[in-house]
């Protein structure tokens, strides 16, 4: 073990993960950085950045072959023929559906930070307070004020775009300057702020260089230029990405051990000490099975793998799974709800349209059961908006002479203002939803298969209705023309927002993880992705993941130079 002797150990190369990284690097903290899968280097491995659509074989689309060969990520929005190789085939790594969920991975140094869609919103404390107010989770055990500086040091580095909105229900940031909302855009905001005291359309807030300061320069990042192709990898750095940001930055400081092609096995438990001593690494090309020794390990492999892997690491102490003292270790688990759709048109504007691109467009943030319940189902939801136009021509789906006329007597315009909006609800965390091992299944790394339960309630029905309700009305007084609603009826999953297993609490009965992140019953294993959210809120978590991150890394920086023992 004496050349696999690290101070901290961080599981997972992806937006979390990194950030912990940094954190520890920065401070001269020997990290070792492990990610199951291949690296990717920024702008070297980004084959198709900068590709015409003409140059591809298929013009972007998937092709059926592959699609019925990997049903689950074929159902994903982001999955094309440009970014394909940053997805996880179906049958790469199987796991089992107790209910249908579809499971969207990304397995490579910077893990889905290459893929998302880079919006970014604070919680407020009526997110953190939420479930002590209604009951319908374990109190968080911090609160907007403890993660308040380290949204402001996380956004600092990786630069958001956003306006000053004023709005306690979704506090403001360090924003660089913002695109701007289209007309209609902006005459819905202005219905929206007419007609409710208590609802705003805001333009969403997005990792985006709009106008980079000195700390993006320093990271050899450039300014976003619209392509809107982010989810190739940007050669220019315009979004945040581990690749692009964090993880060279960790590396320049010469304290960063990175090692893909690295799925970790286990954790390992010293008895005698009470506490994790390192962990079992099976390299992936040889199969090799290696032991890496730390201090301290950060666990940020995603809110699943995460879950997994603890519950794969038994010992005696621990026979259920590192840190279940409980029992709960993989329960009350949750997602977002991405369901419901509505659409329509606006007879107006029609002298206008839009020029260019922008990587995102409006949002609302939520407005129900805010500061009181105010309806028959819990939590609430935000929504996303949208209104575009775009240029008309004549159908080519035609042979022969009719086709020959269309082309002919095409006269090219511009189709009616379309409005859009998506639903992004809150689901409640409960014991039935969770993610477990299979015990008579395997990987082919001899690992049990990961079973996954998760499933809509009424409250989400309800929560669907009241939507489509409220959106209608806000739609009808803003003079918006033929409505329509659409319910997808989508398994879980696709929101790729899957959160809990090792939620953090006060409680050391009812959680697993304290204020600091840390396992109650095993304090130098830290988790801070996805697995450790006590609850969803309606934000999109991202930001919140790398917040909690920083937060906690420099607590065990901080610890460790007081001398204590983490």
């Amino acid at each position: 073990m004496a050349n696999n002797k690290y101070d901290a150990i961080v599981i997972g190369a992806g937006m979390s993960g990194s950030w912990a990284a940094k954190e520890l690097c920065e401070k001269g903290v020997k990290t070792l950085l492990l990610e199951r899968g291949r690296d990717v280097k920024h702008i070297e491995n980004y084959p198709t950045t900068n590709l015409n659509p003409w140059e591809f074989k298929h013009r972007g689309d998937i092709p059926h072959d592959i699609k019925e060969a990997n049903p689950v990520i074929s159902r994903c929005y982001a999955y094309r023929e440009d970014n394909q190789h940053f997805f996880v085939k179906d049958s790469d790594h199987p796991y089992v559906q107790d209910k249908p969920f579809d499971w969207i991975r990304g397995y490579q140094v910077g893990g889905k930070s290459l893929m998302w869609a880079r919006q970014t919103q604070r919680w407020s404390d009526y997110d953190f307070e939420g479930p002590d107010r209604d009951g319908f989770a374990v109190d968080w055990p911090i609160r907007y004020s403890d993660l308040a500086p380290w949204y402001s040091h996380v956004e600092k580095f990786v630069g958001i775009s956003g306006n000053k909105d004023g709005l306690d229900s979704l506090p403001d940031g360090e924003f660089l300057p913002p695109w701007q909302l289209n007309c209609v855009e902006e005459y819905f905001k202005e219905v929206v702020s007419k007609n409710y005291k208590d609802r705003h359309m805001i333009y969403g807030r997005c990792a985006h260089l709009t106008e980079p300061q000195e700390i993006h320069k320093q990271q050899g990042r450039g300014q976003c230029l619209n392509r809107t192709e982010c989810e190739r990898g940007c050669p220019f750095g315009g979004y945040f990405s581990a690749n692009s940001s964090t993880i060279p930055w960790a590396l320049k400081t010469g304290n960063l051990t990175l090692r893909p092609f690295s799925v970790v096995e286990s954790i390992l438990f010293d008895k005698e000490n009470n506490k994790a001593s390192g962990v079992r690494v099976i390299d992936t090309n040889t199969k090799e099975v290696i032991e890496y020794e730390a201090d301290v390990i950060f666990l940020n492999a995603g809110a699943i793998n995460t879950t997994a892997l603890l519950l794969n690491s038994k010992s005696e102490t621990f026979p259920d799974g590192l840190g279940n003292h409980n029992g709960i270790l993989g329960k009350y688990a949750a997602f977002h709800n991405y369901r419901p759709t509505i659409r329509a048109r606006y007879e107006g504007f029609d002298d206008k349209k839009s020029l260019g691109r922008r990587p995102t467009s409006g949002y609302v943030p939520r407005f129900r059961n805010v500061k009181r319940q105010e309806t028959d189902f819990l939590r609430g939801y935000a929504a996303g908006f949208g209104a575009n136009r775009w240029k008309q021509t004549a159908p080519t789906d035609s042979l022969g002479r009719e086709l020959t006329d269309n082309i002919m007597n095409d006269k090219p315009g511009l189709s009616p203002w379309m409005v859009n909006s998506h639903m992004m609800g809150e689901t409640i965390p409960k014991e039935t939803s969770y993610f477990a091992l299979d015990e008579n299944k395997k990987d082919e790394w001899g690992m049990p298969l990961i079973k996954i339960s998760m499933d809509y309630d009424e409250n989400d029905e309800k929560m669907i209705q009241d939507f489509f309700e409220q959106f209608t009305e806000m739609y009808e007084k803003a003079g918006f023309v033929d409505i329509r609603t659409h319910d997808s009826h989508k398994a879980p999953g696709l929101d790729i927002h899957e959160m809990g297993g090792v939620r953090m609490g006060r409680d050391p009965n009812t959680s697993l993880l304290n204020e600091w992140n840390q396992l109650h019953s095993c304090s130098n294993v830290i988790v801070t992705d996805g697995a450790c959210m006590t609850s969803t809120s309606t934000q999109n978590p991202s930001l919140t993941y790398m917040a909690v991150a920083a937060r906690a890394a420099n607590h065990v920086i901080d610890e460790s130079k007081k001398g204590n023992s983490i």
